[in-house]
């Protein structure tokens, strides 16, 4: 198999990582959105969540990760429920960490164990001890692989970032005993710049606070009235919408209509309509000198600047006035 990633181009893949990638879990991710509700108000963000497990794979292999990394890369999202995040509004997950707690049992409810089995591995080996995979996850607000490319992909796709940019990035990230750096002050300003038009231009985009908050409502109130169930969530968005939409619920119906792209709003701290919180994302790369890794703010005042208006920001919460719905 041959892929070809608009961001790091074309790698190929087989043995065990073609069979997990055509396997019915990882196959499921290209219907899951990475934006939850945000491709159901703005048909630009449609970024999946199969695109960027391919993605975190390939970085890692890029950066000189094991197979069994590349392995844990691949499937680290594969418990995300349709809608992504959107299922942590409805149960008030405030960590956003719904689908980590899903994780194991989806696994073994899959046939990615015996996939892995054939190839000589056991799932709990590599997939339920995260802590070894240093490439792939790292607490914030240090680099990895999930984070970069999240953020990079995102980006880029939405036209924040040229594709010589994000180039640029990659040649100047490097790992050091399975852990991510930075070779120059310049390209970890570049990266905390676009994390954070990542996080609060994208993520806390009001109409994208907004595709949130009604699809949570529409959910909850579905599973409320037992028109859908838990089950449902581990299959792909547009089929969660569908079974919605036949179950004929006037009141749920009427709410899921007012999601759509010629939504209106703006952000209002005063005469607003809905108020919403998101986790809390900050970024500090480390860039290495000598054989010490020092967080990028010791030597950028601008990137102290932009982590204290983020940290502002997502603790202060997105006001949300609804022009038209």
């Amino acid at each position: 198999m041959v892929i070809d990633d608009p961001i790091y181009g074309k790698f190929r893949v087989d043995g065990v990582l073609e069979e997990l990638v055509l396997s019915k879990p990882v196959q499921r991710l290209k219907g899951v959105h990475q934006g939850g509700a945000s491709y159901l108000v703005n048909e630009k963000w449609n970024v999946t969540r199969f695109e960027h497990s391919i993605g975190v794979m390939l970085l890692i292999r890029m950066l000189g990760g094991s197979l069994e990394e590349q392995i844990a890369g691949l499937l680290h999202d594969v418990s995300h429920t349709a809608f992504s995040h959107v299922v942590d509004f409805v149960f008030d997950h405030t960590n956003e960490d719904y689908h980590e707690k899903i994780f194991q049992k989806v696994i073994t409810t899959t046939e990615i164990p015996i996939i892995l089995q054939g190839y000589g591995y056991h799932y709990q080996d590599i997939l339920l001890d995260e802590s070894q995979w240093t490439i792939l996850e790292q607490k914030a607000p240090e680099l990895c692989a999930d984070r970069v490319d999240y953020t990079l992909r995102d980006m880029y796709h939405y036209g924040q970032v040229s594709l010589h940019e994000v180039q640029e990035f990659l040649e100047d990230l490097h790992v050091r005993n399975g852990r991510m750096y930075l070779s120059s002050k310049k390209s970890a300003e570049w990266f905390v710049g676009t994390y954070y038009k990542e996080v609060i231009d994208f993520f806390m985009d009001p109409l994208n606070i907004y595709g949130y908050d009604m699809l949570a409502k529409v959910l909850k109130r579905s599973i409320n009235k037992k028109i859908i169930s838990l089950e449902d969530f581990l299959d792909e968005d547009e089929a969660v919408i569908k079974k919605i939409q036949s179950s004929g619920d006037k009141e749920i119906n009427q709410l899921l209509e007012k999601i759509h792209y010629d939504v209106v709003v703006e952000e209002e701290d005063e005469n607003y309509d809905l108020h919403r919180k998101t986790k809390v994302r900050l970024i500090d790369p480390s860039i290495l000198e000598g054989n010490e890794f020092i967080p990028a703010s010791h030597f950028s005042g601008l990137i102290r600047e932009m982590g204290e208006k983020a940290y502002k920001k997502a603790v202060m919460g997105v006001f949300v006035k609804v022009i038209s719905n």
